[in-house]
């Protein structure tokens, strides 16, 4: 009787199973459908993409438009092609994050293991910088740039990210290193190990998982930022902003082959990133979620 009961719930699960893979299967391919779009039609001469029939293979496979987007498209006044906005959006995403992923696990080392009077109002305060929308600190941070003689340049993106960002990184590290063992810090301070060297030895080598979720994070949100491109960027606009001028400025004939490629060259760098560490994303903010 017991066997026959365990028959049935085997073939019960391999058919909740087989279910559950069925509708996530439809559900991916509905998600898949607009990257399959623009992929095929990226790869077709402009001429069979306005016959119709978008979701066909191409009759003609051809790499004109990618080269084109890359780099002779009219971006704005200019048939620069995306090339020089690309090599912005790396030069300002690439400091950025570092500097922000920095800045953020030396206040979660302080906030944490080297506490000190009204440290919870300040985590709170810095907490408080993640809810606050990018059009409040527009005026603000063109104030500051112009101070600094920074408006319009790849170092002024750079620490508009890098502020706005370190209340996310302080957030993770902070939470991660809560789970810490706070022996250990004093520990390496009886043994004469100061600030930094207990930081750089002790708490830096554990700090992968949280490390990579801030550098996923930041560089996600960093280079998809549209907003502040546009307001700061000038001459040294990011990715984003270029990719929006490629669509906007085009005369006579809308080129969407041009502009499918455009956007997954645009899309590629964060593809990249979620396909290599993807997978270390929910484990490393599993790692600071339980505390002992």
């Amino acid at each position: 009787m017991s066997a026959v009961s365990q028959d049935t719930a085997v073939r019960t699960g391999r058919v909740t199973r087989t279910f559950i893979y069925l509708v996530l299967l439809l559900f991916a391919l509905f998600y898949l459908l607009p990257l399959y779009v623009m992929g095929i039609n990226s790869l077709k001469p402009l001429s069979e993409i306005t016959g119709g029939n978008m979701m066909a293979l191409p009759e003609t496979w051809t790499l004109d438009a990618w080269r084109s987007a890359w780099s002779t498209a009219q971006i704005g006044v200019s048939p620069t092609g995306l090339k020089p906005y690309f090599l912005n959006s790396i030069l300002m995403v690439v400091p950025a994050v570092a500097i922000s992923t920095i800045l953020g696990a030396l206040n979660g080392y302080v906030l944490t293991k080297w506490r000190f009077r009204g440290d919870t109002i300040v985590f709170g305060l810095m907490l408080f910088s993640c809810f606050i929308p990018f059009q409040i600190v527009l005026i603000p941070m063109a104030l500051v740039l112009g101070k600094l003689g920074l408006a319009g340049t790849v170092p002024g993106l750079v620490l508009v990210h890098v502020v706005y960002g370190i209340g996310f990184t302080t957030l993770y590290y902070r939470n991660y290193y809560a789970t810490f063992p706070t022996e250990l810090v004093k520990a390496a301070q009886i043994d004469g190990a100061g600030f930094f060297r207990i930081f750089w030895r002790i708490l830096l080598p554990v700090s992968g998982p949280i490390t990579v979720v801030s550098v996923i994070w930041q560089f996600t949100n960093i280079w998809n930022d549209f907003l502040f491109g546009v307001s700061f960027g000038g001459t040294s606009q990011p990715m984003t902003a270029a990719l929006n001028n490629l669509v906007q400025s085009s005369t006579g004939v809308k080129e969407y082959n041009v502009h499918f490629a455009g956007a997954i060259i645009a899309a590629l760098p964060t593809l990249l990133v979620y396909v290599v560490a993807g997978r270390y994303f929910v484990r490393g903010l599993m790692a600071g979620s339980v505390k002992g």
